[in-house]
This record gives C-alpha cells, sequence and structure tokens, in this order.
C-alpha cells in the first residue's frame, strides 16, 4: 500500500531534536508516574497493585475497568460501544481500515490530522477537502460542506476540538452536521483527541458519538490527561461499528500493554484533577500567547477556544516552509509550517508547556521578524 508522506510527522523526524525553543508541540507538560499515583492519592495501593501484575496480554479489547471508565467521557455510551486501540492513530487508523474500500466517496475538513484524508486517498477512496476558513472562525460554511456531501458519500471526517486552530463547533451546528450526514446515511467519523480541554466550562464538548446512531468519536489520553507515553486510545462507537473494528484490530493490536491500560484507568478515574491542572498551565501559555498578538502586528489568530495550538496566520512575503526552517536555524525556535497542514502562510503554535520558555521564544519570533522584513 502505497500513502503520501506524513507531513507534520516527518517535519517532527527532522526538527524536534534540534530544537532549543519547541514550540511546534500539542502536549501539556506530560505527568509522571509519580504524580499520577499523588492525583489518584493512593501510591502505596497502586504500587502494589503494579508489582503484583503479569505481564501477559491482558484483557483484549480492554480492561472492563477501563472501558468503564472511558464510558464516563460521554453521556450515551456503554462498554460494548468501547474499544481499545493504540492511541487516536491507532483508533482512526482502525476505523478506516474497517469502514473504507476503494471507489468509497469520503469528505474530510481540513486542518486536520492527515490520517483523515491520506489514509482514506491510500486505500483507493475518492477524497475531497473541505477547507476552514479563518473568516468563519475556524467554522464549517454548512452550505459548501453540503454541497460536497453527496448521496453516497461514505463516511465524514473531522476532529472536534479542531487541531490546530483550537475551534470547536457549537451543538446547534453540530446538529445540523448530523442531518447532512443522514441524508446520505453517511459515517461521521470525529477525532476528538483535545476533547476535555475547553478554556471555558464545560470542559467536555458534545461528542458525536453521543447525538448521532452513526458517529464514530475517537480520543486518547495523550492531550487531555498528558499521557502520550502510554500510547493509549479508544473508539466510541456503534456496536456493529465496534464489532469491524474489533475485527480489523485483531491483525495489527491484539490489545494495548496491561501496564497503559491500568495507568489509563487510573488518569481517566481522576478526570476533574488532571484536566484541572492542565487547563491552568493552558489559559497561562494562552495569556503569554495573547499578549504576543496583540504586540506583534505581522500575525493575526482566532484565539483558540479549546486544545493547546493556535493557528497563527502571517502577512511576510516567505512560506511557511521556508519561514520555519529560517526561524529554527537562527534562534533555535521550532514552529510548525502551516503548509504540513495543506494551509501556506500559517504557523501551528502550541503554548502549554513552560510559560517563561513560551514568552521567551515569541519574543525572539518578534526580534526575527524584525531583523529579516
Amino acid at each position: 500500500m502505497k500513502i503520501d508522506k506524513f507531513k507534520v510527522e516527518d517535519w517532527f523526524n527532522k526538527y524536534e531534536s534540534k530544537a532549543v525553543y519547541d514550540l511546534a508541540d500539542t502536549c501539556v507538560e506530560s505527568l509522571s508516574i509519580d504524580e499520577l499515583f499523588d492525583i489518584a492519592g493512593n501510591k502505596e495501593k497502586c504500587l502494589e497493585e503494579i508489582f503484583q501484575k503479569k505481564l501477559n496480554y491482558g484483557d483484549i479489547h480492554g480492561s472492563a475497568r477501563l472501558k468503564n471508565a472511558v464510558c464516563s467521557l460521554y453521556k450515551a455510551q456503554k462498554p460494548q460501544n468501547i474499544t481499545i486501540t493504540h492511541g487516536t492513530i491507532g483508533a482512526n487508523q482502525l476505523v478506516m481500515l474497517s469502514l473504507i474500500e476503494r471507489g468509497d466517496k469520503v469528505v474530510s475538513v481540513i486542518p486536520t490530522y492527515q490520517q483523515h484524508y491520506s489514509i482514506p486517498k491510500s486505500i483507493g477512496a475518492e477524497v475531497k477537502l473541505y477547507y476552514l476558513q479563518e473568516k468563519n472562525n475556524w467554522l464549517p460554511d454548512l452550505e459548501e460542506l453540503e454541497k460536497l456531501v453527496g448521496n453516497d458519500t461514505k463516511i465524514i471526517c473531522m476532529n472536534n476540538p479542531n487541531n490546530p486552530t483550537g475551534s470547536v463547533i457549537p451543538d446547534e451546528m453540530l446538529q445540523k452536521i448530523v442531518s447532512i450526514a443522514r441524508k446520505s446515511n453517511s459515517y461521521i467519523l470525529c477525532d476528538e483527541v483535545y476533547r476535555g480541554l475547553a478554556h471555558s466550562e464545560p470542559d467536555f464538548n458534545t461528542s458525536i458519538a453521543d447525538i448521532y446512531e452513526k458517529g464514530i468519536s475517537t480520543g486518547s489520553t495523550s492531550k487531555v490527561f498528558s499521557l502520550a507515553g502510554l500510547r493509549l486510545g479508544w473508539v466510541a462507537a456503534p456496536i456493529e461499528v465496534i464489532n469491524e473494528i474489533n475485527h480489523q484490530r485483531e491483525y495489527n493490536t491484539i490489545s494495548v500493554g496491561i501496564l497503559d491500560d491500568y495507568f489509563g484507568s487510573i488518569a481517566i478515574e481522576n478526570k476533574d484533577r488532571i484536566i484541572k491542572r492542565n487547563i491552568f498551565k493552558i489559559l497561562q501559555g494562552k495569556e503569554v500567547l495573547d499578549d504576543w498578538l496583540q504586540s506583534e502586528s505581522h500575525v493575526h489568530c482566532v484565539l483558540p477556544k479549546c486544545g493547546t495550538t493556535a493557528f497563527v496566520g502571517y502577512d511576510m512575503n516567505i512560506s511557511s516552509v521556508e519561514l520555519c526552517k529560517k526561524l529554527q536555524k537562527d534562534t533555535g525556535v521550532m514552529i510548525l509550517p502551516g503548509k504540513t497542514m495543506e494551509y501556506d502562510k500559517y504557523l501551528r503554535i502550541g503554548y502549554s508547556k513552560n510559560t517563561d520558555r513560551l514568552k521567551t521564544a515569541l519574543d525572539m519570533f518578534s526580534q526575527w521578524i524584525r531583523d529579516n522584513f
């Protein structure tokens, strides 16, 4: 199977290890195992349970404890609607391998994670891209979206909250997207990996799986729970879809790690404490970012409402790829070029780690702009 180069991951592979200031990262500062146990408040009990665990395959589709914990993130999902995967990246791939065949029609809303259009294309599907626009606050124009969704559309792919813009589709608009999908009997695959990191109440925006009979939600412990190292994700979907996915996952997953399952269960059971910690860090960084945006005349941005990244446009006469290459070479500041997400003249900036380093890096970026433009 031939598939396009994964532009975002390829960029990280080339430049991340050389970065002095990494503003391309999408995670809040990761939790250590010690911090996770402190949050859970029962370190001795957790350690005892870990030391007694045998390192076998564990529960093939995820432990009952973990699946019940995942259900707590939704309003209408039961354990039989859940299967556990290797991160959201594994969840998205399994959905597509299970549902999409050569010749199927797919509509993908971008910017988004490249999986949502490159995997269907590699299978032989006909993929139509719908481009979100800054002038619409990175929300879909439903009339334009509907024009792309035909009677034979198999699946609509999107992510909500959006990566990289941080936009969140309002409930009324989400219901209208469901109505568009129903007309063609399409599935909706919604990558919800940032769901839970809303910058104001409620933390968890409405999930597509809770409002649409053919809605498929994917998520993980990576962003919301600051545990990317677990490589633990899930699919929430109708039972018949879960059955197809479980059939497919026998060929590439078998089970997730037994310790990953255990740590993930603890994290989700303590979601309120972890999310409170992460939102505090996100809002600190967002304030620094907002101050910089107000002071830098060459950039423009719709402030994100959720998640850990902003999509920043600029007016300098240089491509985003060349800008990011030169900026990192001259200053050590790493930013992700929008071209890796099919949008030139934009930059994805992560703002959710160390605020002092964030401020320093943004100040260096501004000085670099003054020196070069």
